[in-house]
């Protein structure tokens, strides 16, 4: 059991450290929304989509909202589009891991070479990529029914279809596209486990760091705001 446990260890305890590093850095984020909620790109998005679900419902046949949606539904069907293409691409690698195998460990020293091993990482890549895809998906869907909602005027005055109850759904809309583009990020660390566990870390690490300029709103609006 301890020689099995050996084998394994690199491998194990690189993605565990990986993974706290990656659940730390969005704990932190929300640790710094909660005493500035414009701290975070994102969360000036929902403040955004929010503002402008309360303008465009106010006019009348507004061809902005028609426009706007189309372009993030679009865009998101663009990269669902790309998760599957990149699905079938890891499961032609997985069918063709035993010609590959010597070039992808080259640089692996430290790590296991076992199939077991590398079965279970390729699980994981293409476990992510459908996080991706279902996030994509279910945020095209929700564009859909925004795109209806947000064309009832104001002046009959529904009892449901409120701009805070669109804005509601746009923000959840938004809220899936933003996950679906952290699992496409997210694959970067996955790719460099392939090559080993040390390539892992340090792609986390350098993934962190660029998200962390990624995500944080500009300077002068976070002192605006909390000021």
């Amino acid at each position: 059991m301890p020689d099995t446990f050996a084998i394994y260890a690199n491998d194990f305890f690189s993605f565990l450290i990986s993974v706290l590093l990656i659940v730390a850095y969005h704990i932190f984020l929300r640790i710094k929304i909660k005493k500035n909620p414009a701290y975070t790109v994102q969360a000036v998005n929902v403040m955004a989509r929010t503002a402008w679900v309360e303008n465009i419902m106010t006019r009348e046949k507004d061809i902005l909202a028609v426009q706007t949606l189309r372009n993030s539904t679009m865009a998101a069907t663009f990269l669902a589009s790309t998760a599957v293409l990149l699905i079938i691409g890891v499961l032609t690698l997985s069918g063709n891991s035993s010609h590959l195998e010597g070039t992808w460990h080259a640089l692996n020293n430290n790590s296991s070479v076992r199939a077991d091993i590398w079965v279970t990482k390729l699980l994981l890549l293409m476990l992510d990529l459908f996080v991706a895809f279902f996030s994509f998906s279910m945020s095209i869907r929700i564009y859909n029914h925004v795109g209806f909602m947000i064309n009832v005027p104001l002046t009959i005055k529904h009892k449901v279809i409120s701009p805070s109850h669109v804005a509601t759904h746009l923000n959840r809309a938004g809220r899936f596209y933003s996950i679906g583009m952290r699992a496409y990020y997210f694959i970067v660390p996955l790719v460099f486990w392939l090559f080993g566990p040390h390539f892992m870390l340090a792609a986390t690490i350098v993934l962190l760091l660029v998200l962390y300029q990624l995500d944080r709103a500009p300077k002068i609006m976070v002192e605006d705001y909390s000021e």
